[in-house]
């Protein structure tokens, strides 16, 4: 049985568990021992971040060759046009190549909670808010995506990555669940696929320098964010 803890990774947080700078780690959220980070979220990005005890499956998930759908919401600069979300959905051409066709959709604005510290927006100039599903995982793409068809990235959520969805997790806070890890003979757009059963959730406030042995469930709580932006 493999372990799986589903984070919802805050603002300029980073996607490890220390940092010679002093910046904000996951250590701050998360005490359990032997779990990593199965792929990566970027420092100024936030949402759904996933980690494991369990090799194998940290493969699956973060392999590029197993192209597991990645689930982002996006505010951008500007009241996005039905052009540019054309352009993402047949690929965009980058400077590391042209991306895989995308999902892409203008949303409502969701109502996520307020990001600390706020988005910085412009007077007089409109925002807008599009869902947007890729199987790749590129540094830093879906920024560099929105800014190629003309809609800058202002703020950045994941929401879901394969199967696995943040679903009602507040910022800061995590879940685990238990993971019976099917046997795949070869790379499939399935292959995280899973029967799961959450275990617990649960949340306590409290900043841990370091990573000691205790199964207590961190949240953000009245958390101070002190790291300079990595990018």
């Amino acid at each position: 049985m493999s372990r799986l803890i589903l984070f919802n990774k805050p603002f300029q947080v980073l996607s490890q568990f220390t940092d010679s700078e002093g910046r904000n780690t996951l250590a701050d959220f998360i005490t359990e021992p032997g779990i990593y980070p199965a792929g990566r979220l970027d420092y100024d990005s936030e949402g759904l971040l996933l980690l494991t005890n369990d090799g194998k499956l940290q493969h699956r998930i973060a392999s590029p060759d197993m192209k597991l759908p990645k689930t982002y919401i996006i505010q951008v600069e500007g009241d996005i046009t039905e052009e540019a979300l054309q352009q993402l959905r047949r690929g965009v051409s980058l400077k590391d190549g042209q991306t895989r066709p995308a999902k892409a959709r203008k949303i409502d604005n969701p109502e996520f909670p307020p990001r600390n510290p706020p988005v910085r927006e412009r007077k007089n100039i409109p925002t807008s808010w599009v869902e947007l599903i890729i199987s790749e995982g590129r540094n830093r793409q879906v920024r560099r995506m929105s800014a190629a068809v003309g809609f800058p990235t202002l703020r950045l959520i994941r929401t879901c990555i394969g199967s696995w969805k943040l679903d009602n997790l507040k910022i800061g806070e995590h879940k685990e669940i238990d993971v019976n890890l099917p046997v795949v003979t070869k790379p499939t757009s399935g292959a995280s696929k899973n029967g799961s059963r959450a275990r617990n959730t649960r949340s306590n406030s409290g900043k841990n320098s370091n990573r000691p042995h205790s199964k207590s469930h961190n949240s953000a709580g009245n958390k101070r964010h002190t790291g300079k932006p990595k990018r």
